[in-house]
């Protein structure tokens, strides 16, 4: 899918996805073609449907699915499009956040699935990550996915640079990527350290002690492990 240039084309994008032939949390995706036309066609509140749907279905309790990479694909092409900077109701307290903010931490969420450690725990358990085909599409396209969040560490809305880092830090783990580690750690630690989110902290905290950097000093203890990416709202996390 094409990143580059002007808004895409999102029923064009859609449509090169045989999307009924692959399965989410509740067996066929037929119905993800219509969630992910509505992240940019929908109203706010059919916006943030399609977020709940990527949250509770494409990505549902840390699992992936066939229709999990395309669906990656898909919101990493839309992310400069202009229409995701509009804020969204997250939660059950009337709060909104830019739909871009979710759909980054919706990609750091599950590019943490394929991360070091998730490749280590299958590991360990006898597993080979090659034995699972929807791991094995996601791990593929870290680069592509890198590219895309990348765009954002620089935005205006602090919020958005955070979510971007924080999806960052897990792509960082693919070896063709691990030479921006060194690039990108003075910013995970004057930013991503520093935010008021204790999720993104400890994505911080966790990602530059496995880079080899200092980390112990820059959160709470009580971040440390106890933050672990569920939703991919992160927005609804209070501040700490």
């Amino acid at each position: 899918m094409n990143m580059a240039g002007p808004p895409p084309d999102v029923l064009a994008l859609i449509k090169q996805t045989d999307w009924a032939s692959l399965e989410h949390a509740s067996g066929s995706a037929r119905d993800t073609p219509a969630a992910l036309a509505d992240l940019l066609l929908g109203t706010p509140e059919a916006q943030a449907k399609a977020v709940r749907h990527l949250n509770d279905l494409v990505h549902h309790q840390n699992s992936l699915y066939s229709a999990t990479a395309p669906a990656a694909l898909y919101v990493a092409a839309i992310l400069s499009d202009p229409r995701t900077a509009a804020l969204v109701p997250v939660g059950e307290k009337g709060q909104r956040h830019p739909l871009r903010q979710s759909l980054l931490d919706w990609l750091g969420a599950i590019a943490d699935e394929v991360g070091n450690d998730a490749e280590a725990t299958l590991l360990s358990l006898g597993f080979s990550p090659e034995e699972y085909p929807a791991f094995t599409e996601l791990h593929a396209i870290r680069e592509v996915l890198f590219h895309a969040v990348s765009a954002f560490f620089q935005d205006t809305d602090l919020t958005v640079r955070e979510a971007a880092l924080a999806a960052a830090v897990p792509l960082l783990d693919a070896p063709e990527l691990a030479h921006h580690q060194a690039d990108l750690a003075p910013l995970v630690r004057s930013i991503l350290a520093t935010s008021s989110n204790r999720v993104y902290r400890s994505i911080a905290a966790d990602g530059l002690g496995a880079w080899g950097e200092e980390a112990m000093s820059l959160v709470d203890h009580a971040d440390l492990g106890n933050a672990p990416r569920a939703s991919g709202e992160f927005g609804e996390e209070p501040p700490l």
